[in-house]
């Protein structure tokens, strides 16, 4: 990539037995948290709430328990953020009801969500220059405005997402804030915290980059590479 000093090839990043071990610790302290819910909703007869804690379970157990079945070796980095992730905003804030009890809950998952959707940005961009089949060289800041976009693209249709549930299935996504019973408070402050976000972890990587500098995200970007390599070859 331009303006950058020369970094090692993909093989060459380690992996990393501290994050795995961290990333396991983790799944096992959420696991049991939602085990015990699972318990009472099930003593209370809480059967929908139940199927819920369930499926969170298994879709936050799914990439440790498949391992080498996924057709995507995903490293633990990203994936402790992705189960948090979850946990926060399904477990925690519909489960636990934790979007009606804490007024900032939403805003502060759709900032961590513009976050991590930079971040995936940076990784798209990233398989496009790594991969030997696709001549593409970004400058920096196009990286970075890439990564910017896209995250502010993905927070949009999500939105639109959560419009079309309210009026096509009655559910309540879009959250009375601020007096507004319409949602579209809701609606405008999730795009302005997921703008932040992205732009957050844009300028980040773009002042590394810039700078020649190795940052946490192009070292977890090849850490994806070097776990992917049938991706990346020619």
């Amino acid at each position: 990539m331009a303006d950058t000093d020369p970094q090692p090839p993909p093989e060459a990043v380690p992996e990393s037995g501290r994050a795995r071990r961290i990333h396991l610790a983790v799944l096992a302290v959420l696991q049991a948290i939602m085990a015990v819910e699972l318990a009472l909703v099930l003593w209370r007869g809480e059967w929908l709430t139940a199927v819920l804690v369930l499926a969170i379970m298994a879709v936050t157990l799914a990439p440790a328990v498949l391992g080498d079945r996924l057709p995507v070796s995903i490293p633990p980095e990203f994936q402790v953020l992705a189960i948090v992730f979850v946990f926060a905003a399904l477990f925690l804030g519909e489960v636990r009801s934790w979007y009606e009890r804490i007024w900032w809950w939403d805003i502060g998952l759709h900032t961590s969500s513009g976050l991590l959707l930079g971040l995936v940005g940076f990784l798209l961009v990233y398989v496009l220059n790594e991969n030997e089949r696709v001549d593409v060289h970004m400058r920096p800041r196009f990286v970075a405005l890439f990564a910017f976009l896209f995250a502010v693209a993905t927070g949009a249709v999500w939105e639109i997402f959560e419009f079309a549930m309210d009026r096509l299935l009655g559910a309540n996504m879009q959250k009375p804030m601020f007096g507004d019973p319409s949602g579209l408070t809701d609606t405008m402050w999730d795009l302005i915290v997921d703008t932040l976000g992205a732009f957050a972890i844009s300028a980040l990587g773009w002042w590394y980059m810039r700078r020649g500098e190795r940052s946490f995200i192009e070292s977890w970007i090849r850490k994806f590479i070097a776990r992917n390599p049938r991706m990346f070859r020619g």
